[in-house]
C-alpha cells in the first residue's frame, strides 16, 4: 500500500511553527549572549594566578563537558525543586543551555587567547595601558577573530540541541512539531517541514554571525 504525501495541514500550522521557531531563536540568543560573557570570564579565570579559581573553572568545564545535556536540563528543572528552587520551563531551558554552552566556549575562547602572541600584551603594557585595557582592547579582539569559526559552529550546535528542551514542555520548534504530528498523524510531512526550518535557521544564523563579525571585529572574519 503506497503512502500519499499530504501537506494540506501546513497552512493552519504556520502560526504554531513560526511561534516555535521564534522561541528557538530567543533561547539561542539569550544563552549565547550570556554564554559568551561568562566564557570570556571563564577563559580569563583559567589563566589566573589563583589556583582555586583555575581549579574551580576546570572542574566546572569537565563536569559539563562529560555529562549529557539532557541530564543537565533535567537536573535543573526536576532536581532543583527538591531544594526549593522552581524555575519556569523557559528560564530553566535558558539556564541549562547557558551553562552547557559556557563550558564549551570557555575552551574555545581560551584557545584563542593562547593564540595571541605574548608580545602584543607586552608592547601594550609598555605603552602604559592597564592590564584590563590590554585584555579588552588588544588580546580579546584578536582572540575572537582566531576562534570565530569554531564559536559560530558552537552557537549553531547549541541551537540544534535546543530541541531537547521540548522534553520539559518548552514550546519551541520541536515541541510544536510533536503537537502537530500528534494531531494530524502526518509524522513524515511534519518532521520534514521542521527539518527544513532548522536547516534554514542554521544557515541564517551562520550568515548573521559572519556579517556581525565582519562589522565588529577588526579586519573582519571572512
Amino acid at each position: 500500500m503506497g503512502y500519499t504525501l499530504d501537506f494540506g495541514w501546513l497552512r493552519d500550522a504556520m502560526g504554531a511553527l513560526a511561534s516555535g521557531a521564534a522561541l528557538t531563536l530567543l533561547l539561542i540568543a539569550a544563552s549565547a549572549t550570556a554564554g559568551v560573557v561568562l566564557s570570556i570570564l571563564g577563559a580569563a579565570g583559567r589563566r589566573s594566578r589563583h589556583a582555586l579559581v583555575r581549579r574551580s573553572i576546570e572542574a566546572y568545564v569537565e563536569l559539563i563537558r562529560n555529562t549529557p545535556f539532557l541530564v543537565q536540563l533535567f537536573f535543573i528543572f526536576f532536581g532543583l525543586p527538591s531544594l526549593g528552587i522552581r524555575l519556569d520551563p523557559v528560564l530553566a531551558a535558558i539556564l541549562a543551555m547557558t551553562l552547557n554552552m559556557t563550558a564549551y566556549t570557555t575552551e574555545i575562547i581560551g584557545a584563542g587567547l593562547d593564540a595571541v602572541p605574548k608580545g602584543q600584551s607586552e608592547a601594550a603594557l609598555a605603552l602604559g595601558l592597564h592590564t584590563r585595557q590590554v585584555f579588552i582592547k588588544i588580546v580579546l579582539p584578536q582572540a575572537l577573530k582566531v576562534i570565530f569559526p569554531a564559536l559560530t559552529g558552537q552557537f549553531v550546535i547549541m541551537m540544534l540541541e535546543s530541541a531537547v528542551v521540548s522534553q520539559i514542555a518548552v514550546r519551541e520548534l520541536t515541541y510544536q512539531a510533536d503537537m502537530l504530528q500528534a494531531r494530524t498523524f502526518r509524522a513524515f510531512e511534519t518532521y520534514f517541514v521542521v527539518t527544513m526550518i532548522y536547516l534554514g535557521l542554521s544557515i541564517g544564523l551562520r550568515k548573521l554571525l559572519v556579517a556581525t563579525g565582519n562589522r565588529v571585529l577588526p579586519g573582519g572574519v571572512s
